[in-house]
């Protein structure tokens, strides 16, 4: 179904002046504080893993490259799962999916942290990764079901503030609860920390799916998709709305016809390059920076807090600026979008609003990646290094803000889908690239290899001008196959 379709079926019906969503802008910052949190928990359970790796060998009496492989198996399966639960997401409901995703997640926990086995630990971390894997695509198609494209930059930021905390707390947290306590607190935590949240979804989490519920004014078709605060709330179906959940059979093969549209690949070709060199300069850190500044066992940890705190400002920052962008590109057009309705976003060239701000930041994490792997290669002060990651941090950060959203404009009705392709492709890039460090790193040292990898960086440019050309008349021509508009000439594309 095409992002031009998000309204259609029962939540077409609404009426054309009715608000896009009926929230208070209180109550969808609430929603979207939920959603971003429950996106943190994918994240969290990777980079939370990576201080327990020796003792969880010793313990279970494996080694070292066999606890690796559960790292891999676990990142196998964060590529692929989305997929399919962004396809549930997007067909029968964000809350119900996201309850399931978070059981199955709860329960993996509580599994790692009592087994005793190698084959269990290989087999539970696939389920932790299969419950936790699809909440970044659920938290980014609630985005798109409460927020149009004037305020959905702020919410894409506070989405990315969570998930970008992971990796900086992640490695603290593991480091003092493995050598502190003991690697199953490391579990036990995220079982508490997931029960918790689980139960709030629960009480809390309304259903916003806009095939389901339109607006927000349209009762849950489902006893699985009522909240408690749905019960305190008076919603009436008018004569022409009507709400059934679709029986629907998970299809993961959805993501790749979104993967292949124009935009939509160039969007995630650019952020799927950016999180691989972010992956790789992560990656270096705890190896590179103990080798050269030999740091202990906990203080590995910290040296990721610099990137996270850069991209934690940078996320915050950055939405709120992508929302000014839009208004300003707004009042340049002469042009009001109101509704942020799929057809009326065709009126709108939004590509050019959400790439105004992006080429600074490209060229500052290219110049600071490169500075920082020469910064290491010298063995000058650590502070520079640190300083440096700040900086790549939250411009690479800037980048996926702005990418998300943009990515959620161009694929409004199926946008867990579009995430969920993009986590496909930048997982297998990521991967990639991580397996080709320390061969890179040995062949022509660290300085050169972050060189290599911030002048991959600039590979962008060229794609994001062609995108900021082209976008708006992809977009027109794809709503015209569709028989929605008629398709514009060159010259309305070009305006």
């Amino acid at each position: 179904m095409n992002g031009s379709l998000e309204t259609s079926g029962m939540a077409g019906q609404q009426h054309q002046d009715a608000p896009y969503c009926v929230y208070s802008r209180t109550r969808k910052r609430c929603i979207t504080f939920q959603s971003s949190f429950s996106a943190v928990f994918s994240g969290l359970s990777s980079f939370i893993y990576y201080p327990a790796i020796r003792p969880l060998a010793e313990s279970l009496g494996t080694t070292v490259a066999a606890i690796n492989l559960s790292i891999s198996a676990y990142l196998i399966v964060a590529g692929i799962f989305p997929s399919i639960i962004g396809d549930i997401g997007d067909q029968t409901g964000r809350r119900p999916v996201s309850i399931l995703a978070f059981t199955l997640y709860f329960s993996a926990n509580v599994g790692l942290a009592l087994q005793n086995s190698y084959p269990a630990l290989l087999a539970l971390r696939c389920i932790q990764s299969a419950g936790a894997a699809g909440t970044i695509a659920i938290a980014y198609g609630v985005i798109a079901d409460i927020t149009t494209p004037a305020d959905r930059g702020s919410h894409v930021g506070l989405l990315l503030g969570f998930t970008n905390a992971a990796p900086c707390l992640g490695p603290v947290i593991g480091g003092i609860v493995a050598e502190k306590l003991s690697w199953r607190w490391i579990f036990w935590i995220l079982a508490i920390l997931s029960g918790s949240h689980l139960l709030g979804l629960v009480l809390f989490f309304p259903e916003t799916s806009r095939k389901l519920v339109g607006n927000g004014s349209i009762p849950p078709p489902s006893w699985m998709s009522v909240c408690i605060l749905d019960l305190f709330r008076s919603r009436k179906r008018t004569s022409n709305s009507t709400a059934t959940l679709f029986n629907h059979i998970p299809n993961p093969l959805t993501c790749l016809s979104t993967l292949f549209q124009k935009g939509t690949f160039l969007i995630i070709t650019v952020g799927s390059i950016q999180y691989t060199i972010y992956s790789v300069v992560g990656t270096s850190l705890a190896t590179e920076m103990t080798r050269i500044y030999s740091l202990n066992y906990l203080t590995t940890g910290l040296v990721y807090l610099p990137a996270g705190v850069g991209g934690l400002i940078a996320a915050l920052s950055v939405g709120r600026l992508a929302d000014y962008d839009y208004r300003a590109v707004q009042r340049l057009i002469a042009h009001r979008t109101t509704s942020g309705s799929a057809n009326e976003l065709l009126e709108f060239p939004i590509e050019k609003d959400r790439l105004r701000s992006i080429f600074p930041f490209l060229a500052v994490a290219s110049l600071s990646i490169a500075g920082y792997g020469w910064s290491i290669h010298k063995g000058v002060h650590i502070a520079v290094p640190l300083v440096l990651q700040f900086l790549s941090g939250g411009a690479q950060v800037a980048i996926f803000v702005l990418c998300g959203t943009l990515l959620t404009d161009f694929n409004h009705g199926q946008s867990a889908t579009a995430q969920a392709s993009y986590n496909l492709v930048r997982c297998a890039m990521a991967a990639g690239g991580v397996a080709s460090l320390e061969p890179l790193i040995q062949a022509v040292g660290i300085g050169w290899a972050c060189t290599i990898w911030a002048v991959v960086g600039i590979i962008c440019v060229p794609l994001l001008i062609v995108l900021r050309v082209y976008g708006w008349k992809w977009r027109r021509q794809k709503a015209a196959r569709s028989n929605h508009i008629i398709a514009p000439d060159d010259g309305a594309a070009d305006a």
